[in-house]
């Protein structure tokens, strides 16, 4: 087994396992662990490109809430606390690529003729 059929059968390992996590997960478990989502059919279908991708953050909440682990109050904590460097790290990125924009900008003469490539773009 090479490295690439390595790397397709583990992307296929984790795309099932998040299909059976979504599967269970969007029909018993969201009802469980938050009450604005039960008799809520619609949106559901939506969610599963995301529980395939994050299936084991999906479980890991899922046994914090249920074990009740996680206080009611304190289950959105730390991801509210990430948000303040989140937005840090954004805005400094957003410089830097405007910045890295604007002194990677060429100019060029405006005496040089273009100049054309191919022969076939005449006819």
């Amino acid at each position: 087994m090479n490295v690439a059929e390595a790397l397709v059968m583990a992307m296929q390992t984790w795309g099932i396992i998040g299909a059976l996590v979504a599967a269970v997960f969007l029909t018993i478990g969201i009802d469980r662990i938050d009450a604005d989502a039960r008799g809520a059919y619609v949106f559901r279908p939506l969610l599963i490109p995301g529980v395939l991708l994050i299936w084991p953050i999906v479980l890991w909440r899922w046994w914090q809430v249920e074990t009740e682990r996680a206080a009611w109050a304190d289950r959105y904590r730390p991801v509210r606390a990430s948000y303040g460097v989140a937005v840090v790290l954004m805005s400094i990125g957003i410089i830097a690529i405007v910045i890295a924009g604007l002194s990677v900008r060429q100019t060029w003469p405006a005496d040089i003729a273009p100049v054309q490539l191919s022969e076939g773009a005449r006819q």
